[in-house]
């Protein structure tokens, strides 16, 4: 793997911490150091090793962009590029009017650690998959940066990430419908993970849980949502 400038690139807690959403900074800084910590926190949860630190693929977004991640490849290997919004001096935590950016940001390196560790792995991934495990993550690393995780705080975390929501891309379109169903099948899933674990403090059991999503297909994460 290469990062955005072709230099190669070398590869705690259990989940991201309120401190990973404050603090402000100059250029890039604030935010890679915001992907870093979710990354990091991601890979805790799911037990994967590091393969490679996403910092060193990250770059802004001009105005009016949107995250993606970029892949080619080339003769060297795979090269990558994540793009992110600016956070610049916006709050980004949970009652802020501003969730969209950090939002961005989360779904971004979920879509990296995901293809990190299935290239790892030599195995396939379908953007649905990339798509639907973006949405489960952004109720995992949100929820996991509240002090108080509740039923009510789930609820109303799922409720602001999954309902009322907004789409860029027009429903019966390609895009449109991928985006949509990974909305719907995230909402179940973490509805049912709320019922079964968070009602009940299983937090262990809820970790095991999302373990298991993780390493599943495509076919089996809609089977599980």
């Amino acid at each position: 793997m290469t990062d955005r400038d072709g230099e190669p690139s070398s590869a705690s807690s259990p989940l991201v911490t309120q401190r990973a959403l404050e603090g402000n900074g100059a250029g890039l800084v604030r935010e890679i150091a915001l992907a870093s910590r979710i990354q990091r926190g991601l890979e805790s949860l799911y037990r994967l090793e590091r393969a490679v630190d996403v910092d060193a693929f990250v770059t802004h977004a001009e105005e009016g962009e949107r995250e993606a991640l970029f892949l080619r490849e080339s003769a060297e290997g795979l090269e990558v590029m994540l793009r992110i919004p600016h956070l610049g001096e916006r709050s980004v935590d949970m009652d802020s009017a501003h969730l969209d950016p950090l939002c961005q940001i989360i779904e971004g390196v979920s879509h990296f650690v995901y293809l990190a560790d299935r290239a790892s792995r030599e195995r396939e991934a379908t953007q649905l998959e990339l798509e639907l495990q973006a949405e489960v993550d952004k109720y995992v690393i949100l929820g996991s940066a509240l002090h108080d995780f509740d039923e009510r705080a789930s609820r109303r975390l799922r409720e602001r990430l999954y309902e009322g929501v907004g789409f860029v891309h027009a429903e019966g379109t390609e895009l449109g419908d991928r985006y949509r169903m990974a909305n719907g099948c995230a909402r179940k899933f973490t509805a049912r993970l709320e019922r079964e674990y968070v009602t009940r403090a299983r937090f262990r059991e809820l970790q095991g849980e999302l373990r298991r999503f993780f390493h599943m297909n495509q076919s089996e994460k809609l089977r599980a949502a």
